[in-house]
């Protein structure tokens, strides 16, 4: 790994308006090299969906409709049986590739376990054959409230293999956050923790359930993974008797033999749920054929996965819907070894990412846009410590990236050797919606290029006319598999939410622009758009063009109320390296926007910071930074990866830290 060879800078890359062919000795073993793929999904899209979901799933019957659609709800591959678990596991096994890694785990205290395909397996009977002891049956809904540990991998494999859709609650959220989500699915069981590490100490789990379900009536059982004790942490757990079990103990005792249940292809796989606008969560629904059927097809092909020598890391927390398709079904369908990592990427020190990239000869590498900020704003020493040539796919997901960092992420970490595929997909597209094909895609730095195969993208405008070229809203105008089959209890907020905004049309909330050549550039959530004098400013337009000067490292924008002009431009502004925050630097960053995309985008205000308010995926909560603009009281802040770091933050602009 090393600066480009050229000796050209980020700012050269950008000045070039390059754009990048897929690598020649990369397609040389490519799984697609051409387009021929995108005019048999054009042609035939139902009949391309269903050579995927022969070719890559294992079916205990085959369907007898392809797709029925009656807008806004969508059957797919309907008659037709599978259960997703055994399409993770038990066909890999019995196919001779049990002995294959499935996991490279690591915890952040350095703790490590190897986990085959035959090991995971044997586990996850075990398991679903505990929590049919407890209880649960086809059907009931199981939370899970976990840390990045193998276990949370093994409850929702073995919720899936018994027909008990899951709920999986990030670890970071509020006792309340996770009682609503528990309360809204009538969960019968949770499964947690004693707690997790995180950036060297210890986080509880276990008190917040407690919390949680003082006000639930429907859970039966708590299971309880002993994970701070077991390795070394000074803990306590608190168990109620009759209801609290420990995990090791169950799965000790359970049969180990365990049928997967055949489960329609409709059957509800999971529930996860999103923020709703009514401060009531949404409970996003995923069944079970057409969910694994994508999300097997874009794992393969997105990422060019060659399972017999590829080693993926998705840095994702499963808590999330990057984690469960691309850590969990997607990876564990296709037969992958994964790394599955427990902490941050500064723990113990600045370059454990790229520990981990080297230690284990990691080949395709899957993280967030704001983890290569972070990155950047470090500086190449770290990464340079490290052998990372094993690497040849690189990927990024959870925003859109801006072209300084994914030429950052080019020159610094991949290299001409390796494609990077910048992804577009909700929670409820369920699977990667718009992103390149490493083999076949020449690539624009910030640009998610093109729809997938068999995906139909159009942008429109107000009106809801389609806009060929310029901006617009983002809608899908066809059902695809894994989209969500509506809110858990509630089809017209279904409707109301995602269908309402433009006839005939699937919209959630996303902007973008198609340039000259026919690019996706995705521009992020409509809501983060800014009304500065009647004029419409994209904060993520903004933000780009802070990040284009060399001394910013990171950059997050928001709108706070301005009696003049409706709304004023503030930002907050991570400097690189050893420049330090000044009045004229400052002001430079505001001529350099101004220069960038007109003097009615200059920032009114700036504040530094050493960082900025995220979640453990990588998120900016900018609806905090709003509060902090607005003087407002913080709003909920317990899925931030450092909840001090707005505290900061604030008593920064409340001391005037800025320009």
């Amino acid at each position: 790994m090393s600066d480009d060879p050229t000796g050209a800078t980020i700012e050269d890359y950008l000045a070039e308006d390059r754009t990048f062919p897929p690598p020649e000795s990369f397609k040389a073993d490519a799984l697609l090299t051409d387009a021929e793929v995108y005019d048999e999904a054009a042609t035939d899209r139902e009949g391309f969906w269903a050579r995927q979901a022969a070719d890559l799933l294992t079916w205990r019957r085959e369907w007898d409709t392809v797709l029925e659609w009656d807008e806004p709800f969508a059957r797919w591959f309907v008659g037709g049986q599978l259960n997703a678990c055994e399409n993770c596991l038990d066909r890999h096994v019995e196919a001779g590739r049990g002995d294959r890694v499935a996991f490279h785990w690591e915890g952040e205290p350095g703790d490590t376990r190897t986990i085959t395909y035959a090991d995971l397996l044997a586990e996850v009977q075990r398991f679903a054959n505990a929590l049919k002891g407890l209880g649960v049956e086809k059907g009931d809904r199981v939370a899970i409230y976990m840390p990045m540990v193998p276990e949370l991998a093994v409850a929702v494999l073995a919720c899936a293999r018994i027909g008990a859709p899951h709920s999986v609650v990030f670890g970071g959220f509020s006792a309340d956050s996770l009682a609503d989500r528990i309360n809204d699915a009538s969960c019968k069981v949770v499964v947690t923790a004693d707690g997790g590490w995180r950036r060297g100490k210890p986080g509880l789990l276990k008190p917040t359930v407690d919390v949680a379900l003082a006000d639930t009536s429907s859970v039966e059982a708590v299971v309880v993974v002993d994970r701070i004790a077991s390795s070394g942490g000074d803990v306590e757990t608190d168990m109620t008797e009759g209801r609290d079990h420990w995990y090791h103990e169950l799965v000790a005792a359970a049969d180990a033999e365990c049928p997967a249940e055949p489960m329609d292809s409709e059957d509800l796989l999971y529930l996860l749920y999103t923020s709703g606008t009514t401060g009531k969560p949404k409970g996003i629904m995923h069944t079970t054929g057409g969910y694994m059927t994508q999300v097997a097809f874009t794992h393969k092909y997105v990422f060019d996965l060659h399972p017999e020598t590829d080693v993926y890391w998705c840095t994702a927390d499963i808590g999330w819907v990057t984690g469960h398709s691309y850590i969990v079904y997607g990876p564990l369908a296709n037969g992958a070894t994964s790394v599955m990592y427990e902490g941050t990427p500064d723990t113990p020190g600045r370059d454990r990412f790229w520990d981990l990239v080297e230690t284990y000869g990691i080949t395709i590498l899957y993280t967030a846009p704001t983890a290569i900020r972070t990155f950047m704003k470090w500086g190449v020493e770290e990464p340079q410590k490290h052998d990372l040539s094993s690497l040849r796919v690189l990927g990024s997901v959870g925003e859109p990236i801006n072209p300084e960092a994914w030429v950052w992420y080019h020159i610094n970490i991949g290299g001409e050797r390796c494609p990077i595929v910048d992804t577009w997909w909700q929670t409820e597209t369920g699977a990667i919606m718009i992103s390149p094909l490493p083999g076949a895609t020449t690539t624009k730095p910030g640009s998610a290029t093109f729809p997938l195969p068999g995906i139909s993208a159009e942008l429109v405008d107000n009106d809801g006319t389609p806009v060929p070229k310029g901006g617009g809203y983002l809608t899908l105008t066809e059902p695809w598999p894994s989209m969500l089959r509506g809110i858990y209890g509630d089809p017209e907020r279904y409707q109301e939410t995602y269908w309402s905004r433009f006839a005939g049309r699937y919209f959630a909330g996303d902007g973008a622009k198609v340039d000259d050549d026919g690019y996706t550039w995705v521009l992020g959530r409509v809501d983060d758009v800014m009304n500065v004098s009647g004029h419409r400013i994209s904060t993520t337009e903004v933000e780009s063009a802070l990040v284009d000067n060399a001394k910013v490292a990171e950059a997050a924008v928001v709108g706070a109320k301005d009696d003049t002009t409706g709304q004023a431009i503030v930002a907050f502004v991570t400097l690189r390296g050893s420049t330090e925050a000044s009045e004229e630097v400052g002001a430079e960053l505001r001529e350099h926007v101004a220069d960038k995309i007109g003097k009615i985008g200059r920032p009114k205000t700036i504040i530094f910071t050493d960082d900025l308010p995220k979640t453990r995926s990588g998120k900016i909560m900018r609806r905090l930074l709003r509060d902090v603009a607005e003087g407002r009281e913080l709003g909920d802040t317990t899925t931030l990866a450092d909840p001090n770091v707005v505290e900061e933050i604030r008593d920064r602009a409340a001391a005037g830290a800025g320009d």
